[in-house]
């Protein structure tokens, strides 16, 4: 779904988002695994993955903008000082200014994206998740500060390694199994990672702590 199909003019030019939520939890995934921090999900994907435990986050049509001011004041108020800006996908819109009144209040910045769009806004730390049915832009690689590949089968190891081409050289390696076939593919991703251990290895951890 574009964001041209989301009345863009609604959005003020990036002055009010598509907010699905936001909440305070801990990451679960990646290098910041572990790190509290204040998540802020927008709505909206149009790279279709069958296996996203997040397709709620599809249709941006179901998520009223919401003023950017507001989402800010909020996320000022969390005791963690790191923000996650995630969704759906959420360089289908404008983050700048977004991010400006983030980085405004002192407030640390990362990205969790599938690089399709191009960039908008700051970020202290880029995330970028690779998706096959939809590559991301040349860009997307250049700005990646991590790596991180879902795999689902076999055949995924060289998908990773084709990105892993392409991303800068102090770029974070992850290799993380798609949630449902979590046992069954797990015994493959350590043994790959050990012949080739410039890949680190992501869970879920957020599932195993039941947390959001």
């Amino acid at each position: 779904m574009s964001s041209k199909n989301n009345d863009i003019e609604a959005l003020e030019g990036g002055r009010r988002l598509p907010l699905v939520e936001d909440f305070y939890t801990i990451q679960g995934e990646g290098y910041h695994s572990g790190k509290p921090a204040y998540f802020i999900r927008l709505g909206g994907c149009d790279v279709g993955c069958r296996w996203c435990d997040a397709k709620y986050t599809w249709n941006p049509r179901v998520f009223p903008p919401v003023d950017v001011d507001v989402v800010v004041e909020r996320a000022k108020q969390c005791a963690a000082q790191a923000i996650v800006i995630t969704g759906g996908e959420p360089l289908l819109y404008p983050l700048g200014i977004l991010t400006e009144r983030l980085r405004a209040e002192g407030l640390e910045i990362f990205l969790e994206t599938s690089g399709t769009h191009p960039f908008s806004g700051e970020f202290d730390w880029v995330c970028l998740s690779p998706k096959r049915q939809m590559p991301p832009l040349d860009e997307a690689f250049g700005r990646a500060h991590e790596l991180k590949v879902i795999i689902s089968s076999e055949e995924d190891f060289a998908w990773a390694e084709e990105n892993a081409r392409r991303v800068g050289r102090y770029c974070r390696l992850y290799l993380q199994p798609e949630w449902s076939v979590f046992e069954t593919i797990m015994p493959s991703i350590v043994e790959y990672a050990k012949q080739n251990p410039k890949w680190c290895i992501s869970t879920q951890t957020h599932k195993f702590m039941k947390i959001p």
